[in-house]
């Protein structure tokens, strides 16, 4: 184990070389493991993110504040920071956590991360751990939007509709399939003033409606980006049954291409056929 390149990698020299171990012994290699140490860092990250969030995004409200945070602590985030960091190759694990792959395993990864932050703080104060976790997401605080990382496609579809005073979706259950230990939910939104429809599917209701709403959410940005002012051209009477994709049709005296989208019934498998369409302008 090269300590010394992930000291580099960190961007800090441990006065006390046995923390920085300890901070990377699973459980299963020993009894100096890194659990405690763990539960300290925890707490470190959540506060140096609070703090950095707090003078970052002035304007942001707490809740706001909190949903982000809690966004850029939880553990995929940290896996994604330990995996760019190549930190399973300084992992110590018992044997049978080799031989099942932990080196790879998420919780894993995520939980040394905190390790380290405990560690560093240990070793050298609260500045120098603050420095190191800056240091790491000083590159994904670039991209975040404070509006909306965190929310779930549910809530976005809302806020969106809201915006341009359109009335909420609505979601009803099409159908289940499967056995009852194994179901999945075809879930149908509906957003009647867009003349939107788009099906869903997921392992609960609830994945169902969120697969659904992102459909939604996706059909209704492209649709009102192309008509001035939110407006929508009135649409030609018709019933289509579509699975997971929407459908937007408009009359033929509109001059502006009109695009529909319908999904080809395959038997158990999932293709989207797409067509295209310009419609031509109504003689007078």
């Amino acid at each position: 184990m090269n300590e010394q390149l992930l000291q580099k990698r960190l961007g800090h020299q441990f006065n006390d070389v046995a923390l920085l171990q300890q901070a990377l012994t699973h459980r299963s290699h020993s009894v100096s493991h890194n659990e405690r140490l763990e539960f300290l860092g925890d707490s470190i990250l959540n506060c140096v993110v609070a703090s950095i969030l707090f003078d970052t995004f002035e304007s942001i409200d707490e809740g706001d504040l909190s949903r982000v945070r809690a966004n850029l602590v939880k553990q995929q985030s940290l896996f994604e920071i330990a995996q760019k960091m190549e930190l399973s190759q300084f992992l110590r694990l018992g044997e049978g956590e080799l031989k099942s792959g932990g080196f790879r395993r998420p919780s894993i990864l995520a939980d040394t991360l905190e390790a380290l932050f405990g560690a560093i703080y240990l070793d050298a104060g609260f500045e120098a751990a603050r420095r190191v976790i800056r240091s790491l997401y000083e590159p994904i605080l670039v991209s975040v939007d404070p509006t909306t990382l965190g929310k779930d496609a549910k809530t976005l579809l809302q806020e969106f509709l809201q915006s341009k005073k359109i009335a909420l979706p609505q979601y009803n259950v099409v159908a289940t399939h499967g056995a009852a230990h194994n179901q999945e939910f075809e879930i149908e939104c509906l957003v009647p003033k867009l003349e939107i429809q788009v099906f869903g599917t997921g392992g609960s209701r609830r994945a169902g409606e969120q697969a659904a709403a992102k459909l939604a959410l996706e059909t209704a940005v492209k649709l009102l980006s192309k008509t001035p002012n939110g407006k929508k051209s009135k649409p030609r009477t018709s019933q289509l049954k579509l699975a997971g994709i929407a459908t937007i049709q408009t009359s033929n005296k509109v001059n502006d291409a009109a695009v529909s989208a319908r999904v080809a019934d395959v038997t158990n498998e999932e293709q989207l056929s797409l067509d295209v369409t310009v419609p031509e302008t109504s003689q007078k």
